[in-house]
Formats: C-alpha cells, sequence, structure tokens
C-alpha cells in the first residue's frame, strides 16, 4: 500500500480557488482575510489532514521555539520539581523542552548534547552527569553563540551561566545542627565526589567538624549512588561497624530514608542511638518516622530561574555571561530524626 501524499496548502488552494498566500494567512488566522474565508480554509485543512511544515519555516526563521534539557536522571523528585518549573516558564513565554537524561554518564551526556545540537534547540539547560570532568562536548554550542546554562550540578565556564545553592554552606549547617545537638561521630553518605554538588558538601561536612576539633574520619566516609538501595547497604555497613556512628548526614533523603529504615528493622532507635538528617526535603521526609531533618533544596525555583534566564537572553533582554554564578536560598528544617542527644547521667 503506497504512502498518502502529504498535502499542501497548494493542495487547499487549488480546492478552494483561491492563491496559496490566502491559505497561508488563513491557517495563521490573520485578520486581514475576512472571518469566513479563514473558517472554510481550516475546516478543509482540518478534513484533508494537512500539517504545517514547522521545521521549514524554523530553518527560514533560524529559530525553533524549543529548548533543551540533559539531566542526571528524571526520576528523582528534586529533578521532577526542577523541570515543573522550567515548563512553568517556558510555557508562558511560547517555548517547548526537549528533555533527555545522561544516567550518570559522560557517554549518553555526549550523545544527548550532539541530538540537541543537530535538532537546533535554541538554548540548552544542563545538570551534568557525575563522570563529567570537561565541557568540550558543549564546545559546538559555545562556538555558535546558542546559549548554555548549568544548574544544580555545574562546571564555570566564562560564557556560561552556573544555577547553583551554596552546597558548601548548607551541608555545613547540617553538619553543625548535629554538632550542636550533642553528636560527635557523625557519618557522611554522599555521592561520587568528582562531582561539585557532592564534592562542596563534603568540604562543608568536614568544616563543621573541624571547628569542633574534631578530626574527620574516613570510616565515616560513605560513597554511594544514593539510591534506595545504598541506603540499605550503607545501614548493613554501619551495623558490622566496631564504633558506629551516633549521627547520618546523608547527601540525599532517599537513601537517608531507606539507611534508617534498615537500621531501625535492625532494632536501631532514630535518634536515640543514631541520628539523621538528610537533604533535599523529600515529600517521604514528613511521612517517615521519625521525621527527618533535610536541607530544603529549592527545586521548583531553580527551574524557574534557569529557564528565565535563558529566554531573556534569547529574546535580548539580558546576557547570561552578565554574572557568571547565581546562588539560590536554601534551608535546614529541622525534625525529630535529629532532636538533642540526651547526655547519659
Amino acid at each position: 500500500m503506497s504512502e498518502e501524499k502529504e498535502v499542501t496548502i497548494y493542495d487547499i488552494a487549488r480546492l478552494l480557488n483561491i492563491s496559496a498566500a490566502t491559505v497561508s494567512r488563513g491557517l495563521k488566522d490573520d485578520p486581514v482575510i475576512n472571518k469566513s474565508t479563514r473558517k472554510k480554509i481550516q475546516d478543509l485543512a482540518k478534513e484533508l489532514g494537512y500539517r504545517s511544515n514547522t521545521f521549514a519555516s524554523n530553518l527560514r526563521k533560524k529559530k525553533t521555539n524549543t529548548i533543551g534539557v540533559i539531566v542526571p536522571r528524571l526520576s528523582s523528585y528534586f529533578m521532577a520539581h526542577v523541570i515543573a518549573g522550567m515548563e512553568h516558564i517556558a510555557t508562558n513565554e511560547g517555548y517547548d523542552l526537549v528533555i533527555s537524561q545522561s544516567l550518570e554518564t559522560l557517554k549518553k551526556e555526549i550523545a544527548n548534547a550532539e541530538t540537541m545540537f543537530n535538532n537546533r534547540v535554541d538554548g540548552l539547560l544542563v545538570s551534568l552527569s557525575c563522570e563529567t570532568e570537561n565541557l568540550d562536548h558543549f564546545e559546538p554550542f559555545i562556538r555558535k553563540g546558542i546559549p548554555l546554562i548549568f544548574f544544580d550540578r555545574i562546571k564555570e565556564h566564562s560564557r556560561c551561566m552556573g544555577i547553583i545553592i551554596d552546597n558548601y554552606k548548607s551541608a555545613y549547617e547540617a553538619t553543625k545542627h548535629l554538632l550542636d545537638n550533642g553528636y560527635r561521630r557523625i557519618m557522611h553518605i554522599t555521592g561520587n565526589l568528582t562531582c561539585t554538588v557532592y564534592a562542596e558538601r563534603w568540604k562543608g561536612y568536614k568544616q563543621a567538624l573541624n571547628d569542633y576539633k574534631i578530626t574527620p574520619d574516613l570510616k565515616m566516609l560513605v560513597i554511594k549512588d544514593l539510591s534506595e538501595e545504598a541506603g540499605m547497604a550503607a545501614a548493613a555497613y554501619i551495623l558490622k561497624l566496631k564504633q558506629r556512628p551516633d549521627a547520618v548526614f546523608c547527601a540525599n533523603d532517599a537513601c537517608a530514608i531507606y539507611c534508617m529504615r534498615t537500621l531501625k528493622q535492625a532494632g536501631i532507635k532514630i535518634p536515640e542511638e543514631i541520628a539523621f538528617v538528610g537533604f533535599n526535603n523529600d515529600p517521604m521526609s514528613k511521612v517517615v518516622e521519625p521525621n527527618l531533618t533535610t536541607v530544603n533544596y529549592p527545586g521548583y525555583a531553580m527551574g524557574e530561574a534557569a529557564a528565565t534566564q535563558l529566554i531573556n537572553h534569547l529574546n535580548g533582554i539580558s546576557s547570561i555571561t552578565a554574572t557568571n554564578i547565581i546562588v539560590l536560598r536554601s534551608e535546614l528544617i529541622t525534625r525529630e530524626s535529629s532532636r538533642k542527644k540526651k547526655v547519659k547521667s
């Protein structure tokens, strides 16, 4: 069976005995064409299954009204909120998002960047994979003048903007909170330290310990992928230690919650025996017992800020190179999982 021929504006013009230019204006609902003619054009186009050739139109305009987004994973609560914030701004401004995930691999991130470039996105928003050590695969965008903004996980570049929270400060405050509440042997469960986000949280954690004259113990550093399974594995590691931690600061909530749950199943009391602080303010943090102390990380606001900065640049309102780094506010939310340690008499 042969493929059905694509309907063109010339087919519609011939059937209605009008010019192709009139059809083109009528399909765009141009008021220059009278209302009844516009309706005839649009009704016939719908009946014939006409599709506008946006690709050809975009080539002429040198604009696609699409923004590329590359993230490490789409499955996280935080990233879902970031994308929701981007979508809100982009939709209001007439842009569509094209979203892909690197799955934390450099190879996939390179492939995603190439696809975005070939699809002629107007701009690109990227949260880098933990394997990314340089920005070579984004050079085609930079050379072409296609605006590029990094968010959450960033690397600095003179022609690219970065949007972050102060991970160092947030981790310092989370660790200091545990120290102020009487905990001294604090474990840090984190992600790959080649990733700036986790490297900065590790630095903040260490500085808080140093300020309390406590030397960081590498047995108290657990590097995982921060998944639910990683939380259970971290709990198994804790249970095997001769000298267990009296508190845990985990670089995300999901991992912290599954670590807590596994320890509770083994008979460990939270926070009496081991206190917990997480990161991200996942909704699960308010449901788990005891409720989890966490750092509120403004994902939706980050998504809105990234999309706003990019679209403002595209519209000539501002330049993304004017300010290299935007730092959003975050805050520690204290709950029962880290309440003050009772000193034994």
